[in-house]
């Protein structure tokens, strides 16, 4: 079969999945909700979620502006060297890629201020009609986010053939997603700290009381870093892993006069698409079924189909199957991964409990205790990674140059197919905790608290698992980005005839790549204590307008009819304080890079890279694992264990999870989209560092 027609069974599928998402949207929108206060509260957070969202777009659209300038006049290669129509096409490329990841936040955040109500509504006719009003709703941003994805990179493959041009629109896609994510992860971590210190611990009042100031602006937070913030993150993933695979593929295919490898790339892209349509379609829980089963029984049927129907695309068009080995084999760590972080977040296992044992001695060995289990949780992660990388390469080294590492982007592709199935599982987790709050604020009893609870555990363990998987994506994709980097670096060595830049690795014991991995390692460290600085500051000032309004509105402490807080205030302040904190962080990676480019050119780009890779994979899982097991173990201690809500076990239990919560929601996932960014740079500039260095 032509490229040409997988391009068009991509665009095809692509609207496919738009379709389902626009089914279940007028699915979700249909439910009645009757209770006006739950009305009443959901609009004040949809309104909240759509301030914010819109401001952060006001501030990214003037910086995706300056950008796209810059990348007219300097890349592929300055523009009084190049022709103007290569570089204009790579900055709308670009562009495109910001605004598709930008639309795909934007829809997450409409159907989850819908489906939050819908599913605080359905709770009080069972788990079963509220699960799947919780599911549904998540499935919408699944399908929005891998359709625009998919369908993004069809049309520019299809538009221009070119990858550098891909390369541009992933580039536009993780801009955008790494400050959305960093963004949103400020605020969000901003509310929730400052609703639990003055709340739970402060006045023993619960999680989702009306009478808490922040909590409004906590549940805002929830859409805007978990649905809107993973959504643009997993948006960049799929771009960047199926851009890398598409360089590699496109570098093969010359040397043979083909098109065959690029053609595999969108065939096994769409195949993932629609396994995860199917798994969405046929999701289904009984009426007393357990939500944890539901969420990941889906995960396993989407894999299976995945699996099945590659192995028969694979049969039918002729294609290697050593490549479909390392697609597979990419897919089963990505399952692995999200069972070991499920090991050591679920509240059922022994790390939690131990935790929640810890804090009967106090919060000073809730942390200890908490980083430790964090630490151990990376080893068969970053194993997993290891054996999947490996893999892939042997498998497919022996089919001939360059193929080693397409097998590695391939496995990236594999484990990033049922992307769709992860987002709708991610998006459930932020939908089903925002229902629970609005049926305690809304008085639906304990019945209906009982059911949103069950449903918000479930999402907690969802999400952690979700959270290990993108984690797991973006170490492959980055690693296929590297393998992407030196496919453009040889490319323009080549065209320019510099034959003895041609990199075939790095050597670690030369000074110039030693120097790049030594700042490489350091940025995702100092990327994360920026955003969580970010969460410290702005927190402190939330805090502060709390204590002012329980100090000042009297009767709010009562809890007195008619009295209520200045809710607005808090999500002003934490918009302000994340939207000031959000573009620095992600101008620092972004910079640095440049700079070590500009130094030690592509072999210290490469050690830069590599330290990038490996230090920003450690912590990322560290602190997604820590954090998702801090607040598994203060929800196990609020189940009754270990002395129960109130006791000194919970009071540890509470400040683990304010440690934790900018851990697994802030810096922790943001790394993937940061480690993914500085790659893209480097493979945009490559030609400009192969040229113009100091030591190079």
């Amino acid at each position: 079969m032509s490229l040409t027609f997988f391009l068009i069974a991509s665009i095809i599928i692509s609207f496919l999945a738009f379709g389902l998402a626009a089914c279940l949207y007028a699915w979700v929108k249909k439910l009645p909700v009757s209770n006006q206060r739950i009305q009443y509260v959901g609009g004040l957070i949809r309104r909240g979620a759509n301030t914010f969202l819109t401001r952060e777009y006001i501030i990214l659209a003037k910086f995706v502006g300056v950008v796209a300038v810059l990348i007219f006049v300097f890349l592929p290669t300055p523009i009084w060297k190049n022709s103007i129509t290569e570089n204009l096409t790579m900055a709308l490329a670009y562009i495109f890629g910001a605004l598709f990841s930008a639309v795909a936040g934007k829809i997450g955040i409409q159907i989850a201020t819908i489906a939050n109500m819908k599913t605080a509504e359905s709770a009080k006719t069972g788990i079963r009609n509220a699960f799947m009003a919780g599911f549904r709703g998540g499935a919408v941003m699944g399908m929005a986010v891998v359709g625009s994805s998919l369908l993004g990179v069809s049309l520019i493959f299809l538009i221009t053939g070119n990858t550098t041009a891909l390369l541009g629109f992933s580039f536009g896609a993780s801009s955008l997603a790494l400050f959305a994510k960093a963004g949103g992860g400020i605020f969000t971590k901003t509310a929730d700290i400052s609703a639990d210190l003055c709340g739970k611990v402060e006045l023993g009042i619960p999680e989702d009381d009306p009478r808490n100031p922040a909590v409004i602006a906590d549940n805002v937070g929830d859409n805007v870093g978990d649905v809107a913030g993973m959504g643009a993150d997993l948006f960049d993933s799929n771009v960047a892993s199926m851009s890398a695979a598409l360089v590699l593929a496109v570098s093969i295919d010359k040397s043979l006069g083909g098109a065959v490898n690029a053609g595999m790339v969108f065939c096994y892209a769409a195949i993932g698409l629609l396994a995860s349509i199917i798994g969405v379609a046929t999701a289904r829980i009984g009426k007393k079924g357990d939500p944890t089963r539901a969420l990941n029984s889906s995960t396993y049927v989407t894999t299976a189909i995945f699996g099945i129907l590659t192995a028969l695309a694979t049969w039918v068009f002729d294609y290697r199957w050593e490549i479909w080995g390392a697609s597979a084999l990419g897919l089963i760590v990505g399952v692995v991964i999200g069972i070991t972080s499920d090991y050591f977040t679920n509240d059922n296992k022994s790390p939690v409990h131990k935790v929640a044992k810890a804090s009967e001695s106090g919060p000073a060995f809730t942390i200890l205790s908490g980083i430790s289990y964090g630490f151990l949780s990376t080893l068969p992660a970053l194993v997993g990674i290891g054996i999947s990388a490996l893999g892939a390469y042997k498998l497919c080294e022996p089919l001939g140059p360059g193929y080693a590492m397409f097998g590695i982007a391939m496995a990236s592709v594999g484990m990033l197919s049922i992307v769709g199935m992860i987002i709708s599982n991610d998006a459930y987790g932020p939908i089903v905790d925002n229902a629970r709050g609005l049926a305690e604020m809304g008085d639906l009893g304990d019945d209906v608290l009982e059911v949103t609870d069950t449903l918000d555990s479930a999402g907690n363990t969802v999400k952690a698992i979700t959270k290990g998987f993108a984690i797991g994506a973006a170490g492959l994709t980055v690693i296929a980005l590297l393998g992407a980097f030196i496919s453009e670096v040889n490319q323009a060595a080549t065209e320019l005839g510099l034959l003895d830049k041609i990199i075939t690795g790095f050597d670690v014991m030369n000074p110039i790549v030693f120097f790049g991995m030594l700042v490489g390692v350091a940025i995702p460290a100092v990327f994360s204590a920026m955003l969580m600085l970010g969460v410290n500051k702005n927190a402190q000032r939330m805090v502060s307008e709390i204590h002012r309004q329980f100090r000042e509105i009297v009767g709010l402490k009562e809890g007195k009819k008619g009295v209520s807080p200045d809710y607005d205030r808090c999500i002003e302040i934490g918009t302000h304080g994340a939207l000031k904190e959000l573009i620095p962080a992600g101008l620092m990676a972004i910079i640095l890079t440049i700079l070590v480019g500009f130094i030690g050119g592509v072999q210290a780009i490469g050690g830069f890279l590599t330290g990038n890779i490996v230090s920003g994979l450690l912590l990322a899982l560290f602190m997604s694992n820590s954090g998702g097991l801090w607040d598994n173990s203060k929800k196990y201690i609020e189940s009754g264990a270990n002395g129960g809500k109130g006791s000194e076990a919970h009071k540890a239990a509470v400040v683990g999870d304010t440690v934790g919560d900018p851990f697994k929601d802030t810096a922790g996932p943001s790394i993937n989209t940061q480690i993914t960014v500085v790659s893209l740079v480097a493979s945009l500039m490559s030609t400009i560092f192969l040229t113009m260095s100091i030591f190079g």
